[in-house]
């Protein structure tokens, strides 16, 4: 089983206003709600690629009965912790000439809470894949990754951590079977800027001296860079198409990535798919479906990247 987890899931409540004005009255040309976190994108695209998944996680309030009804139609379980203060979040997302979002706090989550989850993580076993991706709230200790991995060290899971600077860095020595910073984000953990392929490479290659099977580095328009435990090196491009959505692009390309290496076991088939179901989110309104994703993996497999 694969398993996700999101420990502060949303309600993402995105509009568009054709030129917003700051200090007066701005009427929407579009609405939509989305079902928002790193995990859950995460676990919708893996249903939309036919695997099955749970999410695991931190809901509360009305708002957080509606995230795990609501999930239940994007084709995957759910397992949630209900938090008994406070709310799930709220996150407005405001497109119009820039980009502008407005999250919420989330709920206050006990000590109480974070032993149940372990209790639930508990249960996972040789073969399991389980993702960590996204910030940590502020009511749970910052080290909660090491202790997941800790707890989990030793039994065949294979542990996917999709986060930024200290709560990547402190998991490598747990082994992590992928990480995926940007190449901005790897930059930002050696406090450099990195320029042009080599650069990205060696210091991919760091962060699996350090402890990382493999290492995706996702830059954009300009592709990922794969950098397997075999210390093979893959380079994917990216296809044609206009950006639309710069939210769960990256989520997306761990899932895709996840659901390629389980089908066959092959890297360079994991690449193709993540990078495909990356772009097809990204080039989508919100998070693609099946037929978009295998659409543009099939043109980045005539493409010969």
């Amino acid at each position: 089983m694969i398993y996700t987890v999101t420990f502060n899931p949303a309600l993402d409540y995105v509009v568009k206003v054709d030129q917003f004005t700051l200090g007066a009255v701005n009427r929407t040309q579009q609405e939509n709600i989305y079902y928002g976190g790193k995990g859950l994108n995460v676990s919708a695209v893996l249903a939309a690629l036919g695997y099955e998944n749970t999410a695991l996680g931190f809901v509360a309030g009305f708002t957080g009965r509606e995230i795990e009804q609501g999930v239940k139609g994007l084709g995957f379980q759910s397992d949630f912790i209900q938090v008994e203060k406070g709310m799930s979040r709220i996150n407005v997302k405001l497109k119009s000439r820039e980009e502008t979002e407005i999250n919420g706090m989330g709920p206050e989550i006990t000590a109480q809470d974070v032993k149940l989850l372990f209790e639930k993580l508990d249960a996972l076993k040789e073969g399991d894949v389980l993702i960590l991706s996204g910030s940590i709230p502020k009511s749970i200790d910052d080290d909660i990754y090491e202790r997941i991995m800790e707890q989990l060290d030793g039994r065949g899971v294979r542990i996917a951590v999709d986060a930024t600077k200290d709560l990547l860095a402190n998991v490598l020595s747990y082994h992590p079977f992928l990480i995926k910073p940007n190449n901005h984000e790897l930059g930002e953990m050696f406090g450099v800027v990195l320029h042009g392929e080599d650069e990205i490479i060696s210091y991919g290659k760091r962060l699996q001296e350090r402890g990382a099977q493999n290492v995706l580095i996702s830059m954009a328009g300009d592709g990922a860079i794969l950098i397997t435990e075999d210390k093979q090196v893959y380079r994917m491009g990216v296809p044609k198409g206009k950006v639309k959505n710069s939210v769960g692009a990256g989520d997306s390309m761990v899932a895709g990535f996840i659901a390629g290496y389980l089908e066959n076991g092959s890297y360079e088939h994991a690449l193709r798919l993540g990078s495909a179901a990356g772009s097809a989110s990204a080039f989508s309104e919100g998070l693609a479906g099946r037929e978009d994703i295998m659409k543009l993996y099939e043109e980045l497999s005539k493409e010969g990247f």
